[in-house]
Order: C-alpha cells, then structure tokens, then sequence
C-alpha cells in the first residue's frame, strides 16, 4: 500500500438530473470522496438559487462525507450565452452569469474551481477572429478575476480540441492566458479527452505545466468512461504522483447509457487498478 493517495471525484451531470442527495449517497458509497456540480442540474441561473438553497445543498454534499469539488458546464444554462461575440451587451451578461456561478461556486464550499470549457459559448462568431475572440475571453476573465480570488475561488481555463471549439485549442495556450491574467484566481486544468489534438504525450505537458494546473479530467478519447477504450492511464498518473499532485482527479464521461452507477463504480476501480500499477 503507497502513502500517496489520489483524491477522486465526478460530475453529477453522468447522474443527470437525478436529486442531488441520491447522487451524494450514491457516489460517495461507490468510494468517491469529491463531487462537482454542473449548474444546470441546480438551476437556470445561479442567481434563482436562493441563499436557503444553497446551504442546504452544501449541508447535503457534506452529510454524506463528500468534499465539494466546484463548477462544471458553466454556460449550459440559461440559453443564448456568449462570452467572446463582438455583441457587447451580450458578453456583458455572459460574464455577469460568470460573476454569479462565482458566488454560487463559493456558497457550495470552499476553495471550489470553475471548470471553464464550454466551447459554445466561447467560440468565434458573427465574422470574429481566433485573435479577436480570445481577447474578449481574457478580457472578459480578467475582469471576473479579482470577484474570485475575494470568494476563494479559482477559475480554471480548459483547452478544447479543434472539433469543438477554435478558441483555446491547446494546453499551451490556456496558460499563456493564465500567464497574461497573472492572477491567483485564474489557473488551468487538463482533461485527457480534450487533449486530442496535442501534438506532445500528455504526460509531458503535464509535467511542463504542472504547477499551473489546478485540476484533471480524466475519460477515454472517445469520450466514454476509463477503462472502456485504448487510452494509456499510467503515463499521467506517474507525472501526477511523482510531482506530488494534491488536488482532485474527477470523472468525466460524455456516454451515459451504460447507467450512473456503472459508470461512476467501473471507472474507480479501473483508475484504481492503475494507481496500483504506478505505485508498485
């Protein structure tokens, strides 16, 4: 048995809109030990969530042992949102939405992360440029920066492969964003899904920009649950372990018809399996 231990987590999204209650119990009896929340499954708006109801959701989250993790599919909801279109007034309220999910984010627990990938919210429209669109995206985050460091919470930029998304295509370019922001509150992740179109092994962009990333993704290429597909776990988890990474590995699966349960129980004891490998 290693002395280093991975701390494990998954989205309720793969429980759809099922009670979050059930989803907690349910989760933390498979042997997760962190959960995050996509919105959505909340809410329309961050803002309807009333104060009452997100005390009870946190008092929810930790009566069943579980560590909220923090936000994930910020933009799903409510339609029409666009955090980089030239239309000011728009990507004025697309960013007010941000500053809520901030609050939301900070009310459900703390030290929580915002996962920030949707790619369509983000991606160019109306005649923009990559150029122009990424702009607007920092711009826009850095603007919010300064309300998430207050709240104690970290925004983290999600590269996105090409097919989904033109803007914020590759690791590297997430965290010159965080470089140019240069504050506390903004951080990147990685998600080995999205890593599609790198054109370096996972495990060596992890290891460069390691102490930049504040969160890891994990599911198979094609976007089912680990240990369903080809993808090589090992590689990540030994760059992880190696430069002692503290935060949250979390699950997230896009195919939900094998059933919740099943997918939550047989990812964990597969990436469990891994962690033995690596460990030994």
């Amino acid at each position: 048995m290693t002395s280093y231990h991975f701390r494990h987590a998954i989205c309720n999204e793969v429980y759809e809109k099922r009670p979050l209650a059930e989803v907690c119990r349910s989760i933390r009896q498979i042997g997760y030990t962190g959960i995050e929340i996509a919105p959505f499954t909340l809410a329309d708006r961050p803002a309807d969530i009333t104060p009452e109801e997100r005390r009870h959701h946190r008092e929810t989250i930790r009566d069943d042992g579980l560590t909220f993790v923090g936000l994930h599919w910020l933009m799903a909801s409510p339609k029409g949102l666009h955090v980089t279109t030239p239309d000011r007034t728009l990507r004025e309220r697309s960013w007010r939405h941000v500053f809520d999910l901030v609050d939301l984010c900070a009310d459900l627990g703390e030290n929580g992360v915002m996962v920030f990938g949707s790619p369509k919210q983000r991606c160019t429209v109306d005649g923009l440029s990559r150029e122009e669109a990424t702009r607007n995206y920092t711009d826009g985050l850095a603007s919010v920066a300064p309300h998430a460091a207050e709240r104690g919470v970290t925004i983290l930029v999600e590269a996105l492969p090409i097919g989904q998304c033109d803007v914020i295509t590759t690791l590297a370019e997430a965290v010159a964003i965080v470089k140019q922001i240069n504050s506390p509150a903004v951080r990147t992740m990685f998600d080995t899904h999205n890593a599609v179109d790198e054109s370096e092994a996972h495990a060596t962009l992890v290891d460069r920009y390691f102490d930049l990333i504040r969160h890891v993704h994990i599911n198979e290429m094609d976007g089912r649950h680990p240990g369903t597909g080809s993808y090589d776990f090992k590689p990540l988890f030994e760059v992880l372990r190696r430069r002692g990474y503290r935060h949250w590995v979390s699950l997230e699966a896009f195919d939900f018809s094998p059933g919740a349960k099943k997918v939550a129980s047989d990812s964990l004891r597969f990436i469990e399996q891994v962690v033995e490998q690596v460990a030994a």
